[in-house]
């Protein structure tokens, strides 16, 4: 009930605030559960996915750190997030998200770059995926990746692309440096098909922020 209304609310914000969202190839989608993967561009773009992929929930990771305030906590866990120590994520990091997927009620987002200013794709949310028996489904942020430019009611386009199966039998590094591969090739496909001349251009203020608290 809390994410419905949340979602609602967060809805009827984002239109107020930009009134210039596009959610496109929604028929990719999946009808059971996935592993929703994309680049991390933006704070807020977690926040677009999830609204993108309704009516289908969404859980998510947060650092634990966010669940030491006891107000943001119990909207944390009301929204299906759930902490996870970044610096020793822990083997809860995999069985809590394997074991929802699993029971087919939520859908996981998840960026496999880790920080938003990365492009070294990392092998959890294959593991994730593979372990819960759902597939990857790619998607790509465009738009602002600032706040005042948000409020400027610039574009912003979210796209899904086709799932990626993960293949049966062990998941070898050979295997998962492929779907590594697979999934920045479907990022990369995704921008073209929104905007053949986009790239890329993070906050540098945000970015040395970051890189000052060793997130990047």
């Amino acid at each position: 009930m809390f994410y419905s209304i949340a979602r609602g609310i967060v809805r009827a914000l984002i239109w107020l605030l930009n009134g210039n969202t596009h959610y496109e190839n929604k028929d990719a989608l999946p009808d059971g559960a996935y592993v929703l993967v994309g680049p991390h561009r933006t704070w807020w773009d977690p926040i677009l996915f999830a609204l993108a992929g309704a009516p289908r929930k969404f859980m998510f990771m947060a650092k634990e750190e966010l669940f030491h305030n006891p107000i943001l906590r119990w909207i944390l866990v009301h929204a299906n997030g759930f902490p996870v120590n970044r610096a020793h994520p822990g083997p809860s990091a995999i069985k809590t998200p394997v074991k929802k997927l699993r029971q087919g009620n939520l859908s996981l987002i998840m960026f496999p770059s880790g920080s938003r200013y990365s492009n070294e794709l990392k092998g959890g949310a294959v593991l994730i995926a593979k372990m819960a028996r759902v597939p990857l489904v790619p998607a790509v942020y465009q738009g602002p990746v600032r706040f005042r430019d948000l409020l400027l009611r610039k574009r912003i386009t979210i796209r899904f692309g086709a799932p990626i199966e993960i293949p049966a039998g062990k998941l070898t590094d050979e295997t998962q440096k492929a779907l590594g591969e697979q999934m920045q090739d479907a990022f990369d496909q995704l921008d073209v098909e929104i905007n053949p001349n986009f790239k890329y251009v993070a906050n540098d203020k945000k970015y040395e922020e970051e890189k000052e608290h060793g997130q990047v």
